[in-house]
């Protein structure tokens, strides 16, 4: 993104003028200055951060599935949650809670919401459906992208998001239709070739 000489003419700025241009930048870039003060100052740990937005997760889903009006209500409030785990992830870099804490957010609203969503309309349940899919190929994804060895820490709740999936006539439809096999999510086998699948998949026109 920076040739070498900017590098090298910005590492040769006096200190002074360099604090003043980094506290410049972190006024206008509240994440990166997030991250900085975790991993210069904070004493939680990444595991411990990770708890604490479980906690916010289960909160904001139990208060959306209160207040539940439509699909499309629900899809915003999921919308805010997934911001909520986009930000965790920028500054603490956690890939293996940016997996986990999806996977959270759909079971809990499923477990809370699959009745409201089989009793809406097709119509008025197709947004909030593709949303869903669309977040189960992104975790499948995240999860492939980790060690394998992790992978069983995620096989008990792949299974149960599965279940509730199936459970769901509105949302098995549309997971059949969108190229979503709810088997890799029963089995917690993801095929390897998920990344490729999931991009004809978009290239077709599905998953919209």
């Amino acid at each position: 993104m920076f040739d070498q000489d900017f590098k090298n003419a910005i590492s040769e700025l006096p200190s002074k003028e360099k604090d003043k241009l980094i506290f410049r930048l972190l006024k206008k870039d509240l994440a990166l200055a997030d991250r900085l003060y975790f991993e210069l100052l904070d004493d939680r740990t990444v595991d411990d951060r990770r708890n604490e937005m479980e906690t916010k997760i289960l909160r904001k889903v139990e208060h959306a599935s209160e207040r539940y009006w439509s699909p499309g209500y629900l899809m915003m409030d999921m919308r805010e949650i997934s911001g909520d785990i986009t930000e965790h992830v920028k500054i603490t870099k956690d890939k293996f809670g940016e997996a986990s804490l999806n996977l959270l957010m759909l079971n809990e609203i499923l477990k809370q919401n699959s009745h409201r969503i089989e009793k809406a309309t097709p119509a008025k349940a197709y947004k909030l459906c593709i949303y869903i899919i669309a977040r189960v190929f992104k975790i499948l994804m995240l999860i492939q992208k980790l060690h394998e060895d992790y992978l069983l820490d995620f096989k008990d709740n792949l299974k149960l998001l599965g279940n509730q999936i199936g459970n769901v006539h509105h949302l098995m439809k549309n997971s059949i239709y969108n190229g979503l096999d709810v088997n890799w999510l029963l089995s917690g086998e993801i095929p390897e070739n998920i990344v490729q699948h999931h991009k004809e998949l978009k290239a077709n026109g599905y998953l919209k």
